[in-house]
């Protein structure tokens, strides 16, 4: 078990230490994951940022996924899904309009209005508090090849046994530091598992710019 987020990250940190180098930049997973990520790219000497997704969902089931979008009018669709659950072209606009809203809000409140980290030819490592089901997680790896990642990698503290196979489409690599039998739930791995603030998010990422400025 975690103390908490902060302490995840530095655990978390050495196995990442062979993707150290100029072309990685290190995202955190909104809200919980930016704590953990923080850590991370402060061991690695990269830069930090956050990757904002929305899952779409199907309009009469809203839990089933059908695609995702994120910041830069990215959008990734599962179109046998939206062929399977008869979305016309009307109901996927709407739903895409309502959610790049919701990403766009979020991503100006988190970088307090900065521009975004490019991932064009980079290696995107995507940090998380925790995967459970791993719908976000898989999102945002989508995400990040659609903007341009050559390569995308996926680590968190703790997940669920047998995680790297879960995501073998979507990611490069999956790194787990922990995979206790019978895990269900993020909090479960931690003593402290406080909801992080947006304020929080802004100012880690805030911290890390002027770090990468000073050094």
């Amino acid at each position: 078990m975690f103390a908490d987020r902060a302490e995840a990250g530095r655990a978390l940190a050495p196995s990442l230490e062979h993707l150290r180098g100029p072309r990685t930049v290190v995202l955190g997973l909104p809200r919980g994951g930016v704590p953990v990520a923080y850590e991370v790219a402060t061991a690695l000497d990269a830069p930090l940022d956050v990757i904002v997704v929305r899952k779409l969902g199907a309009p009469a089931q809203p839990e089933l996924a059908m695609g995702a979008v994120g910041e830069g009018d990215v959008v990734v669709l599962n179109h046998d899904v939206v062929r399977a659950a008869g979305v016309t072209e009307a109901e996927l606009a709407a739903a895409e309009h309502a959610e790049r809203l919701v990403v766009e809000e979020r991503a100006r409140r988190f970088r307090a209005g900065g521009p975004r980290l490019s991932l064009a030819g980079r290696t995107a490592l995507l940090v998380d508090d925790g995967i459970a089901t791993g719908a976000t997680a898989r999102a945002a790896c989508l995400v990040a090849r659609a903007m341009g990642a050559e390569r995308v990698v996926l680590a968190a503290p703790v997940g669920p046994v047998g995680v790297e196979q879960r995501f073998g489409g979507e990611a490069d690599e999956v790194v787990s530091l922990e995979q206790p039998p019978g895990f269900h739930a993020v909090g479960e791995a931690y003593r402290d598992f406080g909801q992080t603030t947006d304020d929080e998010v802004s100012t880690l990422l805030h911290r890390r710019a002027t770090e990468d400025l000073s050094e």
